[in-house]
């Protein structure tokens, strides 16, 4: 059997405003096939996942947020990486804006419950941990952190 690639550790960000909506966006990049997904990236050197979630959501959506909580942890075991859930209350009137075009071509809020799809693969997990903690979801350990 090969070895799986190293992992890589990411953020997923929940944006949800007082109404229960969350940001999601049409994700475009090339090479994979358009899906939605909720703001995020790689952590960098040195970087704490809230920290990481923080600076992704402003560099993708253009929200400047004070701060987030970290929610989940969810490993991928159908391949590689380990996505860190953080919750981030949308600051009062703020709407996510297309910053990188050539990444994400449209943001939208949703129901947390009725997102649009296809989702891509790390935000379906983060959703589900965050949704549903404690149950299992195929190709995924999921831990929810507690509240």
């Amino acid at each position: 059997m090969e070895p799986l690639p190293r992992p890589v550790s990411g953020v997923g960000v929940v944006l949800q405003r007082d109404d229960g909506r969350v940001a999601i966006g049409h994700r475009v990049t090339a090479g994979e096939t358009p899906s939605w997904s909720f703001p995020g990236g790689h952590l960098e050197g040195g970087e704490a996942p809230v920290g990481t979630a923080l600076r992704e959501l402003a560099e993708e959506t253009g929200v400047v947020a004070p701060a987030g909580t970290l929610v989940a942890v969810c490993v991928r075991t159908a391949g590689s990486g380990v996505t860190f859930a953080v919750h981030v209350p949308a600051p009062d009137g703020v709407a996510p804006v297309v910053t990188e075009p050539h990444a994400v071509d449209a943001w939208t809020w949703a129901d947390p419950d009725d997102l649009p799809g296809p989702l891509f693969a790390h935000t379906a997990a983060v959703r589900h941990a965050w949704r549903s903690p404690g149950v299992p979801l195929a190709g995924w350990d999921l831990h929810t952190i507690a509240r």
